[in-house]
């Protein structure tokens, strides 16, 4: 059959025949990789994004307490009895943390770690000592709001009041705590 083309194999050896030679090149090693990055639990991240502006909110929502102001709470199952013993300081304090000079967020850190510690050692009653914050920037004492919001929401303090003069006055609270 003149004029069919010719088959496959005779265009493969056709160009093989044109190209000549071929050597293998050598195989390149891949450039390095960065490392992928570590998985992030953004879920947590996010809830304790919105958990910190919800304590805020709360914080903005609250009229905030002014460095002569006392600071006073009671949960209904403390007897008044009792809540009138820690009021004039007549509780034997366990511990105290002292909160001058920490900033908001490492006073929010030192307190949590402090009342959970005191709870598992199953102190009844400690002192936390936030000053008056009368030097501080913003209208209203810092630590001391913080303090504040941070004891009503924790359910392992039955009630807190201010500190008798001798004991701090309203630069400091006294806690009284729940029994494991």
């Amino acid at each position: 059959m003149a004029g069919s083309t010719p088959p496959d194999d005779d265009d493969a050896a056709l160009f093989r025949d044109a190209i000549g030679a071929v050597r293998r090149l050598q195989e390149t090693p891949l450039p390095p990789r960065k490392a992928p990055p570590k998985p992030a639990a953004r879920m947590a991240e996010r809830d304790e994004d919105d958990a910190l502006s919800e304590f805020q909110r709360g914080l903005a929502a609250l009229d905030p307490h002014a460095a002569d102001d006392v600071l006073s709470y009671r949960r209904e199952a403390l007897s008044t009895r009792a809540f009138h013993r820690l009021k004039r300081g007549q509780f034997s304090v366990q511990d105290e943390l002292d909160l001058h000079g920490a900033t908001a967020l490492q006073a929010e850190s030192l307190l949590r770690r402090f009342l959970a510690e005191a709870h598992a050692h199953d102190h009844g009653c400690v002192r936390v000592i936030h000053g008056k914050g009368q030097r501080s920037d913003s209208d209203a004492p810092v630590l001391k709001n913080l303090v504040d919001r941070i004891l009503r929401q924790r359910s392992d303090v039955m009630g807190f009041h201010s500190a008798p003069p001798t004991q701090g006055g309203t630069g400091a609270v006294l806690v009284l705590l729940a029994h494991r």
